[in-house]
């Protein structure tokens, strides 16, 4: 069987800012749609009010995606082909945990380093689980309140 191609989706109040945090604590690109967002407009095949502004450029509203610097993506629509998380606007908040979240691995002995870097850009610390050889992290969330761990 050929792999899948594959992203993880993430229900967000404002996919353009928690897009930006995501990509700030991975490392990773955030993705720019606007050629592709410009050639809809320009065929009518995308309404004016499905777009916004964002740091200068036409992206789709409420829709955001973040991928891998290194991972393949297509130059025309600027969608990732590899490792990527896509943000999109709902309607409804956050009530419960979630049932699915990241673990961001820090560099041998960096945990401590890593925690801070996140919370300098919007994470809350959440509890802190030490279970020995077992393993010591952290879970926090994002600016969003979506929990993930910092291992």
């Amino acid at each position: 069987m050929t792999p899948l191609h594959w992203k993880l989706v993430v229900d967000s109040r404002d996919a353009a800012t928690l897009a930006e945090f995501w990509a700030a604590a991975l490392g990773y690109v955030v993705e720019d749609p606007s050629r592709l967002v410009e050639r809809l407009l320009a065929a009518g095949q995308l309404p004016p009010d499905a777009v916004t502004e964002r740091a200068g450029r036409r992206t789709f509203r409420g829709f955001a995606a973040v991928r891998h610097p290194d991972d393949p993506f297509d130059e025309v629509s600027g969608v990732g082909a590899g490792r990527r998380l896509l943000f999109q606007d709902v309607p409804e908040p956050k009530t419960v945990k979630n049932r699915l979240h990241l673990d961001v691995h820090a560099q041998a002995g960096g945990r401590d380093a890593l925690v801070a870097r996140l919370e300098a850009l919007g994470a809350t610390r959440v509890r802190e689980h030490d279970q020995g050889p077992a393993g010591h992290w952290w879970v926090l969330r994002d600016p969003e309140g979506n929990e993930f761990c910092a291992t």
